[in-house]
């Protein structure tokens, strides 16, 4: 296979890895280049400026998964209407430059008459099954906007969305439930794994499980404080444990059932722990996934 740049071009991140023909990862880069951080017109030169030198590989093939094909990015890559598998997303690529540049399309679905979307994710899961080498699966992908997403003979059934990371930092910041809690966490994308206290993070998942909504139960961190029974440095985990088993809650999770979650390292250990109090099964994947995903679209391209 020829020489693969893989990106995953974020709203705040931009991530990328050089792939082997056999989908192992020669080299990898990070930068603090998401889409906000560039300007009009400016995709190119941001581009050329860190991955220009790994496009100079004959054949050079580059696949990017993520925001860079929203309205807002470099090119706008149309959704493809779910179900749909890898070879939807192989038909419906944007080519910034035919045959070397392309983004990968985000996926909609519509439920009770309500559209629902995402960028990048589709591409996370479909490596992650095969890594897995499965073809049916439930899958999470924690963050700012959760996305739980089910799989069926290899193709992307449905999926919703759920703000929890979001409603999490809402409250945190902009509740009554802010002057309780300690001085704010320095990177708010990274809230919900900061500092793992096992006791106060447990208590919130199963307070949530146990409760009507977040609305009722969002409330405890405050009057648990007022009586001296939470202490200020526990509250962002209990909070975290709340948001997240308000998540967990909402799915009308099977116990016995099994779940992949597909992540960074904090969060995926967070979901992974309050999914034990579900009863559910748990397997772990992060960055690889993405990876992944695109050298198998790769795959599928002509030579």
């Amino acid at each position: 296979m020829r020489s693969l740049v893989a990106l995953d071009w974020g709203t705040s991140s931009l991530r990328g890895a050089r792939l082997a023909g056999d989908g192992s990862v020669v080299e990898e880069r990070a930068l603090p280049r998401g889409i906000l951080t560039v300007p009009p017109g400016g995709f190119s030169a941001v581009f050329a400026a860190h991955f220009g030198d790994w496009m100079e590989a004959r054949g050079a093939l580059c696949l990017i998964a993520g925001m860079a094909g929203s309205q807002q990015g470099w090119l706008e890559a149309p959704y493809c209407p779910c179900p749909a598998g890898f070879d939807e997303l192989t038909q419906r690529l944007a080519w910034v430059e035919p045959g070397r540049i392309a983004i990968v399309p985000g996926l909609s679905v519509e439920a009770g008459g309500v559209p629902d979307v995402m960028r990048g994710e589709e591409t996370q899961v479909f490596g992650a099954l095969r890594l897995l080498d499965a073809q049916d699966a439930l899958i999470v992908l924690p963050g700012t906007h959760s996305k739980w997403v089910q799989v069926r003979a290899g193709r992307i059934e449905s999926f919703a969305t759920l703000m929890t990371g979001e409603f999490y930092a809402l409250l945190r910041r902009h509740s009554i439930l802010a002057r309780t809690l300690p001085a704010e966490e320095t990177e708010l994308h990274d809230a919900l794994s900061v500092g793992l206290n096992n006791d106060a993070f447990d208590a919130g998942v199963a307070l949530a499980l146990r409760g009507a909504s977040l609305l009722h139960t969002a409330f405890s961190v405050r009057s648990l404080a007022l009586f001296k029974r939470l202490e200020p440095s526990q509250a962002p985990n209990y909070l975290s444990g709340l948001v997240i088993g308000e998540d967990l809650r909402s799915r009308s999770l099977a116990r016995g059932s099994k779940v992949v979650i597909v992540g960074d390292a904090g969060l995926t250990q967070r979901y992974a722990r309050a999914l034990v109090q579900c009863d559910v099964g748990v397997q772990c994947l992060g960055a690889q996934a993405t990876w992944r995903g695109l050298h198998e679209i790769a795959m599928r391209l002509p030579a």
